[in-house]
């Protein structure tokens, strides 16, 4: 069983949706802040809400039409304006650091919020994972955790975290692999970024 609630603002429907543990299909949900449910594979609560799908630490959902796919320690919350903003919000987990699970060039990518990054950095397993020709870029040295360290930079196509999506934004790829993406400020300085301590919200500027 995995427990780690993780939420999901749903506009349309001023609905609130958390995945509060995983089972063999079954999701234990809670909605709206209420108390929690077991909901199974195919149901579909009395507020809209259906679990189509279970697949080891993700559960996707239905709601009002709109599919949405919650994996454990994923924190971005979708928040599109009414203006049609793309915005994201994202959660602070319990050591008080933002995780965000987005996309480079359309692969997965699970990234952690680090404004004090330069650039978008990835390790190289992620970045031959996502095939990005990474040895082509701009050969540099940075300095890490472990010390001095190679990197490359690139030229990253898209990025995207929620309904968020930015094109031609620089990144750095390391020689040594990394525990997890740094969202840095190559994609960070064209957001406003609002924080009360529990929420980060990201609105896109240009």
């Amino acid at each position: 069983m995995a427990l780690a609630p993780l939420w999901l603002s749903m506009p349309l429907l001023a609905a609130e949706v958390g995945v509060a543990g995983i089972f063999p299909g079954r999701a234990l949900l809670v909605i709206d802040g209420g108390a929690s449910r077991i909901v199974a594979v195919g149901q579909t609560t009395a507020e809209g809400v259906r679990v189509t799908a279970i697949d080891g630490e993700t559960v996707t959902l239905h709601v009002d039409g709109r599919k949405r796919v919650l994996r454990m320690g994923q924190s971005v919350v979708s928040q599109p304006s009414a203006g049609g903003a793309q915005e994201a919000a994202l959660a602070a987990d319990a050591r008080g650091h933002f995780v965000a699970q987005g996309a480079i060039n359309g692969q997965p990518v699970r990234f952690l919020v680090d404004t004090g990054a330069t650039m978008v950095s990835l390790g190289a397993d992620d970045a031959a994972r996502i095939g990005l020709d990474w040895r082509k870029g701009q050969p540099g040295f940075a300095q890490t955790a472990n010390g001095p360290g190679r990197v490359w930079k690139v030229r990253l196509d898209m990025v995207r975290i929620g309904d968020i999506v930015v094109h031609g934004v620089d990144g750095i790829v390391h020689e040594a692999d990394l525990p997890v993406a740094l969202l840095g400020m190559s994609f960070l300085s064209r957001m406003e970024i609002r924080n009360d301590g529990s929420t980060m919200i990201l609105k896109k500027r240009y």
